[in-house]
Formats: structure tokens, sequence, C-alpha cells
């Protein structure tokens, strides 16, 4: 007697906790957490310069109130041609957002931007891409050592990212320092380009980015999901005269590859999910919809290809 009714007073315990945080929502898949905590400017590069601190800040987004341990942690990383951005752009706020209240970590950072024109110039945007790798990597690096401190799986860390964070984070996941260097014909005089170690991740986010060189993917068996508007007209969906392999092409060869990936392709929209792409004026509520659309898109992949595994 005294057994059942414990037993009872245990459901009954864990229908309430349900219930407040969403009901009967699903962790990590729905929005379960109503509230989420933001510590911002926080740096993943301890030791940093002065000149070099601005680049290797993070913004922290964590559910409120979830007592959980060894939570999954998404990296996000802004878009911005390599040129422009910052971890306060509108998407990655959103998506850091919303991923908290699904139970992830999430990061949204900053990386190192060129001082040239990377999206005029294809050498500079592969040298630039070069040197935001090794950010993420540095990211990545920090976050694992500190895993405990966050209350975070060092094996459950995806990689996500929309247009040039889209790039970073497919490049990092599926290239090495030497296969990039090679690409981006850098010089051996520059840090890391011998390396040929991969980086580990549970997961690649790539929202309307590329990738330089398909073959990459048979480097890692890495879930990857992509996002793409029909009428992108900055990051192609498929190979056109530059190295750049966009989402269709990245899903077929997944798909050969026989890697876990799925693609949601938004018909009639372009770059960044906008109707007409324009990085200068506002981000209207529709485009914000379907960014919201997109991340449900993504939740529902990795809670089946990542975290359930």
């Amino acid at each position: 007697m005294l057994k059942q009714q414990f037993l009872f007073a245990a459901s009954l315990l864990i229908s309430v906790t349900s219930l407040a945080q969403g009901g009967g929502s699903v962790r990590y898949k729905d929005l379960v957490f109503p509230n989420v905590v933001k510590t911002a400017d926080q740096t993943y590069s301890p030791g940093d310069t002065k000149e070099a601190k601005k680049a290797h800040l993070f913004d922290l987004y964590q559910p409120k109130g979830d007592n959980a341990t060894a939570r999954p942690l998404i990296i996000w990383m802004h878009g911005g041609g390599f040129k422009y951005g910052s971890k306060n752009a509108k998407g990655v706020e959103l998506w850091s957002e919303t991923f908290a209240q699904r139970g992830y970590v999430c990061v949204s950072i900053n990386y190192t931007l060129s001082k040239h024109y990377p999206f005029l110039h294809f050498d500079e945007l592969l040298r630039s891409t070069y040197y935001a790798v090794q950010d993420a990597r540095k990211a990545i690096a920090f976050f694992k050592t500190h895993a405990k401190e966050y209350n975070i799986d060092p094996d459950r860390i995806i990689l996500g990212g929309n247009s040039a964070g889209g790039m970073i984070a497919l490049q990092t996941a599926y290239s090495t320092n030497a296969e990039l260097a090679k690409i981006a014909a850098l010089p051996d005089s520059v840090a890391g380009t011998k390396q040929t170690e991969f980086t580990k991740v549970a997961g690649v986010i790539n929202y309307w980015g590329s990738i330089y060189d398909l073959n990459w993917l048979k480097n890692a068996r890495i879930p990857i999901v992509c996002v793409h508007g029909s009428k992108d007209g900055i990051v192609p969906l498929t190979h056109k005269d530059a190295p750049l392999y966009g989402s269709v092409s990245i899903h077929e060869k997944a798909d050969d590859l026989k890697i876990p990936n799925d693609f949601k392709l938004f018909e009639g929209y372009s770059h960044e999910l906008q109707k007409h792409f324009n990085p200068i004026f506002g981000v209207s509520g529709g485009t914000k919809d379907r960014w919201r659309q997109a991340g449900q898109f993504t939740a529902d992949f990795l809670y089946k290809a990542v975290l359930s595994k």
C-alpha cells in the first residue's frame, strides 16, 4: 500500500512538472519553457588582447528554471558576408531564444570579421572563412572544457548559422584546416594550416549557407539539416561558377552518402527567407514567422536524428 502511494505521488509530481513546463510538450521539440535567461558579453577566449576580445564574445541563453544537466548545446553564428553582423543579429537572437525555450543551451557568438569585402572578392571570402572557422573551433573547445559549468553534454554540441554563419558551420564540421587552407591558398606561415584533425560535433544546422567542396561531406558522418529560399540570389541552391554548393547539392550528396539529413525549401523567397532580400531595412513579421518555421523544422530533425540516438 505504501509503495502504491509513493508511486502515485511520484507520478503526480511528474505530471505537475510537465504541466508547468508546457503541458504535454516534448522537451527539445516544443517550446516547453516560457522564459529564458540571457547572459550577455561572455568570452570563449580568455586571455585575449583588448583588440581581439570583441571578436570572441558570446551571449548565453538558458531555459529559466531548468535543473537538467548534460543538455545539448547549439552554437549559433550570424550572417553578414564575413564583413558585417554580430551575435545580436535578429535571426540568431530568435533561434537562441526559441531553442532555449525547447530546453537547449544556446550561445550566439561573435567571430573574426574581414577588414576587406569578401562578398566582392572570392579569394577574400575563402580567407575570411578560414579565420572564422578557427574561431568556431575555439568556441567548441571552450565549451567542451567548461561543459560542467554550463550543464551541457560535450558530446552533443551542434553548430548552426545563417548565410556566412551556415558556411562556417559546414566548413568547421566537414573540413580540416589543411583542406580549407589549401582551397584558400593560404601560406604555411598562417597558424594551423597544416592541421588535419577534424572537429567533432553532433550536428549541423545550415540556414541558406554553402560548402566549398561537396566531397568534404565524406569526411564526417554528421547529421545535417538545411533550409533555403527557392529564389536566393546570394547563395546558390546548387553549384554555379564558383566552388559554392548550396542546400540542394548538400542534401543530394548527403543522401548519396547515407548521412542523416533533411531539407526544407521555402518557395518564392530569397536570401534570409525575405520576399526581396534587403540587409539594410528591418526584418518583417512575415520573415520572422518563416524563421520560426525553420526553427521548428530543425528541432524536429535534431530530436529524431541527433538526440534520439
